[in-house]
């Protein structure tokens, strides 16, 4: 199913799940003379096996759900019953899930079905199937952070994201992948396989919500939720071709904190982002940097391009050189823009191999007290890659660790310095398109492993709301990513911008099934 085509219409939304059960009813041979009603009914209270699911169910976006929830013409269960079948199909490929919650989802849909049929939704996302990454923590169940080397000790609470979407009625399918203790821009785990692209098996989702971006990209679901402190949503995003959102730093509240660490939704329609977003955003006392409430019209993605001002930012001015191809679709949404009544300026460099450096640093030592904190006999199960970096955080000075948290600082005032004058401003996610899967960061290089993320790192600094959004594809056809920023709090703009430019620029191929390939 394409559903990159949008906006629909409600009409055309409700055609299109006419059609989709219509297929159903015709391919298992039930009489068209039954009431829906009635067959929904009778899926609700038996067991289903894979061979009676229609998988393309779960490709349906939040809204498309919704509707035939509402109408009757779609049920929660059937809609998780897709996508857990999906998942049967494509996680022997792909292995985007860490884990996967057949039986509480199962139960959380037929609670959302009978909630539909009283008329009496919790929420925009009641039923919809959702994900969340492996870091978000389950009262009761271990958080490893994609290591083997991570105690598997049990969390003593439930983290505020699952808490919430939980008490909205949204049905958490699962817990998605994430590489060696969050630190990578891959699927690189020493606890699971490595996680695949699913436009190829062999290139590299990105991470560190790696299994995010391939499970969006798959059509598991329309919402999966992952966490970015350097690009870890915005990354996967751009190279799995979906969208991703990094909302304002405290939009959404992390639990545990973590300066920088902002927690996002992915998908491959921003629309559905946009929807989520009023579900989980919010302050929790957990979260000493989470926003006070803020009344934000997350349904209104109305966007005016005429008379903005929107920076061309192509020369991030650290790290990796834009690759041409790059570069030249980054390009192409600018005039996009500028052909709308956008007043588009070159953005100078305002980032420095320095400040990547120090910021680098900061990292290391930080996660040098995590590996001391490790049992010795534990320590050799870490990544080699992750532990060789980790060593290098042993030999920073006092001063020097000083300098490296004063650069977090200094990054912030820079940034917005350099983005204040404009509406928006418009980058690539990444220098260059995905990499090889078995790599765990694009340099390949321990010494140099931060070198990609100069174009995202600075706005989880700054604080800034940025999305990635698919512009296209590179002549051998890997996925490009947008990027667009707004103000500090200006959540919506930016959501609303993306949603403009993906209405204008759908997807131009089908979606991937590597699960199909002979």
């Amino acid at each position: 199913m394409h559903t990159a085509q949008r906006r629909r219409s409600p009409s055309f939304r409700r055609f299109t799940i006419w059609c989709v059960w219509f297929m159903r009813a015709v391919s298992r041979g039930q009489a068209l003379g039954v009431p829906l009603v009635d067959r929904l009914v009778i899926s609700e209270r038996n067991s289903v096996s894979v061979n009676d699911v229609d998988l393309s169910l779960c490709e349906l976006d939040a809204s498309e759900m919704v509707d035939g929830f509402e109408s009757g013409e779609l049920s929660p269960v059937e809609v998780t019953d897709s996508a857990l079948g999906r998942m049967t199909d494509a996680e022997p490929h792909i292995h985007a899930m860490y884990l996967i919650y057949h039986e509480r989802a199962r139960a959380a849909a037929a609670a959302s079905a009978q909630r539909w049929r009283d008329r009496k939704p919790l929420s925009p996302i009641d039923g919809v199937p959702v994900t969340v990454k492996e870091n978000v923590n389950l009262e009761g169940e271990p958080t490893p952070w994609g290591s083997a080397a991570s105690l598997p000790t049990p969390a003593s609470s439930t983290a505020p994201l699952l808490e919430r979407l939980t008490a909205r009625g949204a049905v958490v399918l699962g817990k998605t992948t994430m590489p060696e203790w969050g630190m990578l821009s891959s699927g690189v785990s020493t606890l699971h396989p490595t996680t695949c692209n699913p436009w190829n098996l062999s290139w590299n989702p990105g991470g560190s919500s790696a299994g995010a971006g391939a499970a969006a990209a798959a059509g598991y679901a329309p919402i999966h939720f992952g966490s970015d402190i350097g690009g870890s949503v915005r990354l996967p995003a751009s190279w799995c071709g979906i969208a991703g959102f990094k909302p304002s730093f405290g939009r959404i509240p992390v639990d545990p904190p973590y300066f920088g660490r902002t927690i996002g939704p992915m998908g491959r329609e921003v629309e559905d982002l946009a929807r989520v977003m009023g579900v989980v955003s919010g302050p929790d006392d957990r979260d000493p940097y989470s926003l006070p409430p803020q009344k934000i019209s997350w349904g209104d993605l109305e966007f005016k391009t005429q008379g903005l001002r929107v920076g061309l930012h192509l020369d991030a001015g650290a790290g990796t050189e834009t690759s041409p191809e790059i570069a030249a679709a980054v390009s192409d949404a600018a005039q996009f823009f500028e052909s709308q009544g956008s007043a588009v300026e070159i953005v100078d460099p305002f980032f420095s191999d320095e400040m990547l450096e120090r910021v680098d640093m900061f990292w290391r030592a930080g996660h040098w007290l995590d590996y001391e904190a490790l049992p010795v006999d534990r320590r050799g199960l870490l990544l080699e890659f992750i532990a060789e970096w980790c060593r290098a955080g042993s030999e920073v000075s006092g001063l020097d660790a000083v300098r490296s948290s004063n650069a977090q600082l200094e990054v912030a005032i820079q940034t917005l310095r350099a983005t204040q004058p404009y509406d928006l401003v418009l980058s690539p996610v990444s220098p260059d398109a995905t990499y090889p899967v078995d790599w765990p960061m694009p340099s390949n290089d321990v010494t140099r492993p931060m070198a990609h993320i100069g174009f995202c790192m600075p706005y989880n600094m700054s604080g800034q709301p940025a999305a990635s959004v698919h512009c296209g594809f590179t002549s051998d056809g890997r996925p490009i990513g947008l990027q667009i920023v707004g103000p500090r709090f200006a959540d919506r703009e930016v959501l609303a911008a993306a949603t403009h430019f993906q209405r204008s620029h759908p997807i131009d191929r089908p979606w991937p099934r590597p699960w199909e390939r002979p």
